[in-house]
């Protein structure tokens, strides 16, 4: 059983500890929150019994009540706790974005490794089964033509952007923005599946508080290209495609894929290939984290790890340059 902490009170929170508890893998002890107040109320609303409470940083880093810590704060402190965590000798799993930088990612995971514990990227899609399918089905998909991945949806929050406010996704100064909150998922699914791109470049729509509010992406390939389209201030209903000259898969979506169709341009027929989808959004995560952490000597439980550590460091360093690309600078 993993002994585990979490930081951050938000709904994604809430969704991992779900998740996390029901695998029987997990079992949490404690909640750092800057506010008592703040952290007593998330356990009131998510029913939670007999957790600690930590408001003190210090206690917190070494408490010997966990092992493990899941971040879910604000984007812009991400790596100031993990390193702490990780030199602390602490397990960490870190919401996407894991950093705004691949310098940071690469420091954090050689800080990992000279400490014995291990740094994980929360990009919950990539553990599931069907993300799996279509890994397998692009690898023999012979000629591949291109690929369209569509992820937007509008955020309650951008309302208070056109009332003059700043919430933190929608800032430089906590690392928001379109790209980094719903586009990675569609990055990360670009480069699980085909791979780094040769070029990239991303045409994105600036709003006032200086992020992107919406934007597409074009990943140049050396036979094709994918286009990505992701905003956060409008509401798309586009499902993603991925299409040869022979023929074409179609996905509902890549950030939680519940439906994958192969058409076949000879028979004109459409074949059905995807399973049941997880109840629980982030279960396949948990259990895939602590396969690894349950088993720190297993070859092949650190082969994944390595796997996800590579593919989570060429996805940190794309969108860090599509961000740049697009002109969008963090504080």
């Amino acid at each position: 059983m993993i002994n585990y902490a979490v930081i951050g009170t938000s709904m994604i929170t809430g969704k991992f500890i779900e998740s996390a508890q029901a695998t029987n893998k997990w079992d949490l002890t404690t909640i750092y929150s800057r506010t008592a107040e703040k952290a007593e109320n998330f356990i009131d609303s998510e029913a939670l019994k007999d957790i600690t409470i930590e408001t003190d940083w210090n206690a917190f880093l070494n408490s010997t009540h966990f092992s493990t810590v899941y971040i879910a704060s604000t984007n812009s402190i991400h790596f100031q706790q993990a390193i702490a965590l990780l030199k602390a000798k602490k397990n960490v799993v870190v919401e996407k974005p894991i950093f705004p930088t691949a310098a940071e990612l690469k420091e954090a995971q050689r800080i990992a490794k000279e400490n014995n514990v291990f740094i994980f990227e929360a990009a919950r899609h990539i553990h599931e089964a069907n993300f799996k399918i279509v890994k397998e089905l692009v690898a023999n998909t012979p000629n591949i033509e291109g690929a369209t991945f569509a992820y937007s949806k509008y955020s309650s929050r951008y309302d208070q952007v056109l009332n003059g406010e700043q919430p933190n996704i929608f800032t430089t100064k906590f690392a928001g923005g379109a790209l980094v909150d719903l586009g990675i998922y569609l990055v990360y699914s670009a480069v699980a599946w085909f791979g780094v791109p040769e070029r990239s470049h991303y045409f994105a729509k600036k709003i006032v508080t200086g992020v992107d509010g919406s934007g597409t992406i074009i990943l140049e390939y050396p036979d094709f290209n994918v286009t990505l389209l992701t905003g956060k201030i409008v509401q798309s209903y586009l499902g993603s495609e991925i299409y040869s000259n022979q023929s074409t898969i179609l996905l509902d979506a890549v950030n939680a894929i519940t439906t994958i169709d192969v058409w076949d341009r000879k028979t004109d027929t459409t074949t059905a290939k995807g399973v049941e989808a997880p109840e629980l959004l982030l279960y396949d995560e948990a259990i895939a984290f602590a396969s690894v952490i349950n088993n720190p000597t297993d070859a092949k439980a650190l082969e994944d790890y390595r796997e996800w550590s590579e593919l989570s460091l060429n996805v940190t360093t794309l969108v860090e340059s599509l961000r740049k690309d697009a002109g969008i600078v963090y504080d």
